[in-house]
This record gives C-alpha cells, sequence and structure tokens, in this order.
C-alpha cells in the first residue's frame, strides 16, 4: 500500500490503478492526482461548509452512493460539524478544510464532493444564491443567454454574480452573500427575481417543475437555496464520461469560448489555470446582504 504525505498527515492511499472511468481508462490514481494538484486553490472554496460525498467506490460503470455522516472509520483530524435531523437524531458532516481531508475522501470513492451553501458557524444563513440553469434538449446557447439575463439583472439590484459550468448539463450563477438573510429570506428574494424574468421573458423562461409543461423554456430553477441542500464544490470531478469539472469561468469566457458545460476536464484544467488565475479567487469579497437588492427589487417589478 501507498502512502502520500500531505502536510503533516500521512495518507495511506489504494487500489490506485484501478479504472473508475472505464472507457476513458482514469484510474482512481488519476483522481487523487487531479485533487492533490488542484487542492490548494479548491479547499478555500468549501472551507466550513458541510459536505456531502458522492462515491463511486467501484467507478462510475456502477451506481454510485450519497453519504452525508462521516464513517466511523475516518480518522480523527477530519474535522467535522453535527447538525440535527428534523425527524430526529444527528447527522455528523464532514468539513473539507485542508487538502489533507480532501485527499483522504478521495481516496475513499468519493468521486464528485457538494456543498452546503452555509458555513458551520451560521447553518440557518447562506453564504451564496445559486440559480441552476440545465441545458434541456442540449440547448447550451439558451442556458448562456439566461445566465446573462441574470447577471444583468443581478448587477442592476447592486450584487456580484459569478458563474461556473456545472461539468454536467448547464450553469450556475451563484451571488455570494453575507451570512446576514435566511435561507427563507434568500429563497423568496430568489423567487421574485425568477418571477419578475419569467415575466419578462415568457417564452425564453419559465419556473415550470415538471418538463413536460416547460415547452423547450429554460427552467430557473432556485429550489437549491434551502436548508440542507448543496451545489456541487468548485474544481469537483463530475461521475460522468471524460471526468468533466464543475469549472468556475469568467463571463467573457462564456461568452467567447464555452459552447458546453463539460468544456474542462482533469485533463485539461491545469491547462487552463496555466493561463488566468481562478476567477472566483475574490468571490467572498464580493459577498453583501440582500437589504439593498431587496428594496431595488421592488422598485423594478412595480415599475
Amino acid at each position: 500500500m501507498q502512502t502520500l504525505k500531505v502536510g503533516s498527515r500521512t495518507i495511506e492511499l489504494s487500489n490506485l490503478t484501478k479504472e473508475l472511468f472505464p472507457k476513458d481508462h482514469i484510474t482512481k490514481g488519476d483522481i487523487i492526482q487531479y485533487y492533490h494538484d488542484i487542492a490548494d486553490i479548491m479547499v478555500p472554496h468549501m472551507k466550513n461548509h458541510p459536505i456531502t460525498m458522492q462515491r463511486f467506490p467501484n467507478g462510475i460503470a456502477e451506481e454510485g452512493f450519497f453519504q452525508k455522516n462521516i464513517s466511523d472509520y475516518f480518522p480523527s483530524w477530519i474535522k467535522s460539524v453535527p447538525i440535527k435531523k428534523q425527524e430526529g437524531g444527528i447527522v455528523r458532516y464532514a468539513l473539507c478544510n485542508d487538502p489533507a481531508t480532501l485527499l483522504y475522501l478521495a481516496n475513499q470513492g468519493c468521486l464528485t464532493f457538494h456543498l452546503w451553501l452555509s458555513t458551520k458557524t451560521k447553518l440557518e444563513y447562506p453564504d451564496r444564491m445559486i440559480f441552476d440553469l440545465d441545458a434541456a434538449f442540449k440547448d447550451f446557447a439558451s442556458v448562456k443567454k439566461t445566465a446573462f439575463i441574470l447577471k444583468n439583472v443581478f448587477e442592476e439590484l447592486g450584487l456580484v454574480p459569478f458563474v461556473m459550468t456545472t461539468g454536467s448539463r448547464g450553469l450556475h450563477v451563484v451571488v455570494p452573500l453575507k451570512q446576514q438573510d435566511t435561507f427563507d429570506e434568500v429563497r423568496t428574494f430568489a423567487r421574485d427575481v425568477a418571477q419578475y424574468l419569467v415575466n419578462e421573458h415568457p417564452d425564453m423562461l419559465t419556473l415550470e417543475m415538471h418538463k413536460e409543461n416547460r415547452k423547450n423554456r429554460i427552467f430557473l430553477d432556485i429550489l437549491r437555496n434551502a436548508f440542507g441542500q448543496t451545489g456541487v464544490a468548485p474544481y469537483a470531478v463530475r461521475a460522468l464520461p471524460g471526468a468533466p469539472v464543475a469549472t468556475p469561468i469568467t463571463w467573457q469566457e462564456l461568452q467567447k469560448s464555452i459552447t458546453n458545460a463539460q468544456r474542462y476536464t482533469i485533463n485539461n484544467m491545469f491547462r487552463r489555470l496555466g493561463r488566468r488565475d481562478d476567477p472566483w479567487k475574490e468571490f467572498d469579497a464580493h459577498a453583501q446582504s440582500l437589504k439593498s437588492a431587496r428594496k431595488k427589487l421592488s422598485v423594478l417589478i412595480s415599475s
């Protein structure tokens, strides 16, 4: 069994030659190497957010599973936070606060990391608002157009939107927040923004949850903005052929060069990062409360 020294921790690695992406011959060792190389950029985006682990110990050819509770055999140095369940009991969520934790979990077959939208100290108050835009009928051009519509309205409201390819089918438009508004308040605000945009673009956008009723319109999905919901972590690998990565991008990139949500993979990510810094590096610095934006939205709706 091989070992890996990460900071002050020594991690035992296993089954490094196992192909987790059999059609692409991408091994567990390749995934661990990717997370090792991306850790310094990725971990700051994850710090203090409870995580749900999406594990594929036998590779993506077999069905994986989601794991919330940390396993009894996890080392004691992995930080965690206990969160009460509505039906009673406690779930102890892992916190990925350092590269060693990231690599330990990757060795456990955790392929994709999903983050709570709040941090351990203020669980009821999100530090981000997410609009999830999926490309129905493979119409990524309409998803891009919708993302820019969202960008424009958020900027009009005095907020700073960021964008990320999900590595799956679409985009996340994400607004950093000061943890001053509750999940209910954030979700109400997101719904009001979405309804305003649906009224402005009825032939293009919808809040219809049933796919058969959307009629080729883009669904403005605000459902992640709730306590206990998650969003895929920036730079997380997705369990899809080619090992695509959820990738923070600039708005200029989206306009000029992004034609699908799986543009970046573990194989081209570092070539990309060699050309530019992490576009979300200053994400937290742009966090705001919704107090002023809420007033501006009321004026916009009534005008």
